[in-house]
């Protein structure tokens, strides 16, 4: 998302706020085989203290072994000379998703990784080891998930829960409102870093128009916010292939949190049934519960009762200094 990445690499979005960027790229006879971003992410660093580092961004053509190696020495000896003990790539510093492990000839969700398999070797050979597992979910658009869609929202209705869209948000607590849930119900979640009002509203900004306010909601009780779902709606038409793009590759990305003391009350299932009721009114024949980590079952439940099924996985790496002889 050029959009979104220009700006905070030149230090003109609030993305930059917090956070310092060190950005390489790898050369062979004056070409660029390779590029990643080091980032020390201080939102990162204040809310979990544990002095990781991230590398995201990363992309290389084929057969850079050498090329790579170079690169992530150079962006790890930065991280390194800035206090931290370790580089993740795969998960956060900024517009992160993991690296997909199989199916690489499948068409992903908006944001999440499409890369090659050979990049897992690279990752490795450049002295990173397996962190976190992921897994990807899809779901087939039927009239029995239709109809379990309505009755999860009517179900927390009856239960004092209001489901709203962003876009009937009042615009003063749309941004605090989702930004706060969000962050609260996240918190202990492995490698989340917390949102910061402004990037809440930069990322607003520039999806709203394609459809997130229509779909991504907050859910009330009692005029209180106490879940928040955010839903990109499918934009393959941006994606650029030598084939025809199937059906179920028109997908959304999703992220949804409730706060714990609303947990198990539905109000997960009915913010995603709206949202999803929505995607299907606009055309979607399948749908995306997006990418969950493989220990976290509450998400994974919730997903299974949605119906969805796993389609793919996914891996985080995290290269630790000084345990390579």
């Amino acid at each position: 998302m050029v959009p979104m990445v220009v700006p905070m690499l030149t230090g003109e979005s609030p993305y930059a706020n917090g956070r310092e960027f060190h950005p390489l790229v790898a050369r062979v006879d004056g070409e660029i085989v390779a590029r990643v971003l080091a980032v020390v992410d201080h939102h990162y660093l204040g809310h979990w203290k544990d002095d990781v580092g991230h590398l995201p961004l990363f992309e290389a053509l084929p057969g850079t072994r050498d090329a790579v190696r170079a690169l992530m020495d150079a962006a790890c000896e930065w991280l390194h000379g800035k206090g931290m003990v370790a580089g993740r790539a795969g998960f956060g510093g900024v517009f992160e998703f993991p690296f997909a492990i199989e199916d690489d000839g499948t068409l992903s969700p908006p944001f999440v990784r499409h890369n090659p398999s050979y990049y897992h070797a690279l990752l490795k050979d450049a002295g990173f080891e397996s962190e976190k597992g992921w897994v990807d979910y899809k779901i087939t658009v039927t009239p029995e998930l239709v109809k379990r869609y309505e009755d999860s929202v009517d179900a927390a209705k009856s239960r004092g829960f209001e489901i709203v869209p962003l876009g009937e948000v009042a615009e003063e607590n749309r941004v605090p409102h989702f930004t706060d849930t969000f962050n609260a119900a996240f918190v202990e979640h492995w490698g989340f870093a917390p949102m910061q009002r402004a990037e809440m509203a930069e990322f607003f900004a520039l999806l709203g128009p394609m459809g997130a306010y229509d779909c991504s909601v907050i859910a009330y009780k009692d005029d209180n916010p106490v879940g928040a779902l955010f839903i990109v709606p499918e934009t393959s038409m941006m994606a650029a292939t030598t084939r025809e793009i199937r059906p179920d590759e028109k997908l959304n990305v999703l992220g949804i949190g409730v706060l714990k003391e609303a947990r198990g009350q539905g109000v997960n299932m009915a913010m995603a049934s709206f949202a999803y009721l929505r995607l299907i009114e606009r055309g979607q024949t399948h749908l995306s519960y997006t990418l969950v980590l493989d220990d976290n079952w509450p998400s994974r439940r919730t997903g299974e009762k949605l119906g969805a099924t796993v389609c793919a996985n996914y891996m985080v790496y995290r290269r630790n200094f000084g345990r390579r002889a």
